[in-house]
């Protein structure tokens, strides 16, 4: 390799430092030690052998050293005091110094400068994946604004974020969402991990935490620490409840996410792409709390029974299928959002009508 040559190389590796922020240094180092594992493979073992990388000389300075004596046995090894003190002057070389020769071998450094090149690509992918790794880590559960560039065969969304880009996997998409390539979309970093290769990087639209997150960014009262979200549940696309607090007994909880003539709420329905959301006041007592997560249905009474696990509703007929939903829909996130299982009943359930009271006792006297 000449010598124009090798300073490419070497700008090649300023650039790398700049654009995908490699340290030079480490890089040099890197390759210096596969030069030098490289050198020992062919040549054999040398103790204290090295390698450096001489930018000002531009090239690869391979030294072994040899023990300085009067008469050499072993050239591989030895060197004559004569030609010791030619190296390094009458003065400072004498018999039992180690001297360190540059060994000439060209060829073995042009193919080393090779080695070099693919470790410099290899340490590139490394550096990306860290990269990579880093730039999510740091952005793991939060909110995150990226453009769609590509949709892929099986419909996983491709997206940049900042010069970064990551995959929302049609298993995290919401079924309510259209995507167009181009499109501005917000997710949900719900996990990064290191693997052997690239990151693993999960976004999500579907889960509970990316409407959380909507909420903390539409209301300032959550984001400030003065309401507290309590609890989150969704079934993506269709609907969803959420539960609301607040020590403060002045500030109207369910009114502040909803915003003046409902804003704050319709901002975060659009971006939902019309998912349907039920805000609840939160209550600590059970029995309020289940009755009040089963809205928009009345109910009538509530009974924790005595697993503390399960509560039995009583509802009026006509508010029946209201409170268990389409599907189960109402009844299942309810149980969800409160932690309990819900058994709900009507009152014709559990009350005899007139009717057939009459017909038992009808029965019981034949």
């Amino acid at each position: 390799m000449t010598k124009k040559d090798f300073k490419i190389f070497l700008e090649a590796l300023d650039e790398l430092e700049k654009e995908k922020g490699i340290d030079k240094e480490d890089l040099i180092v890197t390759i210096e030690q596969a030069i030098l594992a490289a050198y020992k493979k062919n040549y054999g073992e040398y103790d204290n052998l090295s390698v450096r990388i001489d930018e000002k000389k531009a090239k690869i300075i391979i030294y072994v050293p040899k023990t300085v004596v009067e008469n050499v046995q072993d050239d591989e090894l030895e060197i004559e005091l004569s030609e010791a003190q030619m190296i390094r002057g009458k003065k400072r070389a004498k018999v039992g110094d180690i001297v360190e020769i540059e060994e000439n071998c060209e060829e073995f450094k042009r193919n080393a400068i090779q080695n070099g090149k693919q470790i410099v690509i290899q340490k590139v992918r490394e550096a990306e994946r860290q990269h990579l790794y880093d730039n999510f880590k740091e952005n793991e559960h939060k909110m995150l604004n990226g453009i769609i560039r590509r949709i892929d065969e099986r419909r996983n969304i491709h997206i940049e974020f900042d010069m970064k880009e990551a995959i929302l996997s049609i298993q995290e998409q919401s079924p309510a969402d259209l995507y167009r390539v181009g499109d501005r979309l917000k997710v949900y970093v719900t996990e990064v991990e290191k693997t052997n290769k690239y990151p693993k990087i999960i976004i999500s639209r579907k889960n509970d935490d990316f409407l959380r997150k909507l909420f903390e960014l539409e209301v300032p009262e959550i984001e400030e620490g003065i309401i507290i979200l309590k609890a989150v549940v969704r079934e993506a696309g269709s609907r969803a409840k959420v539960a609301v607090h607040s020590d403060n007994l002045d500030i109207d909880t369910v009114g502040a996410c909803i915003g003046q003539r409902g804003l704050r709420i319709k901002n975060i329905v659009t971006e939902l792409n019309g998912e349907k959301i039920d805000i609840i006041e939160w209550k600590e007592d059970k029995k309020e709390f289940v009755k009040a997560a089963l809205s928009p249905a009345k109910v009538e009474s509530v009974e924790i029974l005595d697993d503390n696990e399960t509560a039995r509703v009583i509802v009026e007929k006509s508010q029946l299928s209201l409170a268990i939903g389409k599907a189960g829909q109402n009844a299942r996130l309810a149980a969800k959002l409160t932690g309990m299982r819900v058994d709900i009943k009507t009152l014709e359930d559990v009350v005899p009508s007139e009717d057939k009271i009459v017909e038992t006792v009808e029965e019981d006297n034949e």
